[in-house]
Formats: structure tokens, C-alpha cells, sequence
């Protein structure tokens, strides 16, 4: 069955980043929720990019979510108007300097179940090759190191991998590998 969305307010605004709404919502027939809240955030993409010598290239930094630096793969939001597999080659290109001929799409999924919140579009980059230096911008400070797969599932479980998306597209390629 599904839901309907009776009403819809806007709570909070800041486009295009994030808005909060209250729904009215019914639920099945007879039973409304009258405060059903979403959150709206940018959807995002990450890219796995793997180098030639089979290693993967992934980037310390500090992420304010885990209050720490964590280990993870190049990613970012898909800009309005952007289709995730561009925006993922951007931020290939912006975060590591490293282009593909090629990109596999490993899967979108929404990342909240009710709430929805935005959804991420995760891929495989096989074949890197280096065209550029990074140009992260202005508010990351990256170290870059390229590790074997071996060494990532050991990253990923002593909590050095400390973001949920990137664990997941970790076991998306290696679901799909």
C-alpha cells in the first residue's frame, strides 16, 4: 500500500542544500499522521578509483560528520541539473586529478528509509589514470594514499573508513567484483 501526502509545509529552507517539511500524511485509510517529517539533502555520488597496478585511490581527511579524519573515496553532491555519473567524474577529477574511459554504476539507493533524505548514486572507476593535480577547493585538505583491497576491508573494519557511504559502496563493488 501506499502512503499519501496530504499536505506538505516547508519548516526550514536553504536551498539547494537542505529543507525540512511537514507532511500530513495518510497512511492507510482512516489513519493520518498529521506530523510526518522529511529532511532534504543533495544527492550525492561516490567513485571507487582503481589504478592500474590494482590499487584504490582513497583520500584522508577531516569530515565534521564523524568529527575526525576518516579514510574515503572521492565523492560529493550532484549539482541541480547534474546526472550523477557526471558529478562523479567531477569529483574524481576535482579530488584526485584521475580520469576512466570508464564507469560502472553500482546502484542508488535512497539513504533513509522514511525520511528519504537524498539518495546516493555509487560507481566503479576502473583503470584510473592521473591527468591533472587535485583541485579540491578551499575548505578540504586531502592526503591521498593508494591501497590494496586487502587493505581497505581492514581499514573499513578498525573504523578508519568512517563514513557509512563509502563502506557501502566497498560492498557494492565486492558484491559485484
Amino acid at each position: 500500500m501506499t502512503w499519501k501526502t496530504l499536505s506538505t509545509k516547508s519548516l526550514l529552507n536553504r536551498p539547494p542544500f537542505l529543507e525540512v517539511l511537514q507532511e500530513q500524511v495518510e497512511i492507510k485509510p482512516g489513519q493520518v499522521v498529521d506530523d510526518f517529517y522529511q529532511i532534504r539533502l543533495m544527492d550525492f555520488a561516490v567513485v571507487i578509483p582503481f589504478l592500474d597496478d590494482g590499487r584504490v585511490e582513497m583520500i584522508r581527511q577531516y569530515k565534521h560528520g564523524p568529527a575526525r579524519e576518516v579514510l574515503g573515496f572521492p565523492a560529493g553532491h550532484v549539482d541541480p541539473g547534474e546526472d550523477p555519473e557526471t558529478a562523479a567524474r567531477r569529483e574524481l577529477l576535482e579530488e584526485t586529478g584521475l580520469q576512466a574511459d570508464t564507469l560502472v554504476h553500482l546502484g542508488s539507493f535512497v539513504d533513509h528509509g522514511n525520511q528519504r533524505v537524498c539518495q546516493g548514486h555509487y560507481f566503479v572507476a576502473p583503470h584510473c589514470r592521473r591527468v591533472t593535480e587535485p583541485n579540491p577547493g578551499d575548505l578540504e585538505e586531502f592526503a591521498y594514499e593508494a591501497l590494496l583491497p586487502s587493505q581497505i576491508e581492514a581499514a573499513i573494519l578498525s573504523g578508519e573508513v568512517g563514513v557509512m557511504h563509502h563502506v557501502a559502496a566497498w560492498g557494492l563493488w565486492k558484491m559485484q567484483s
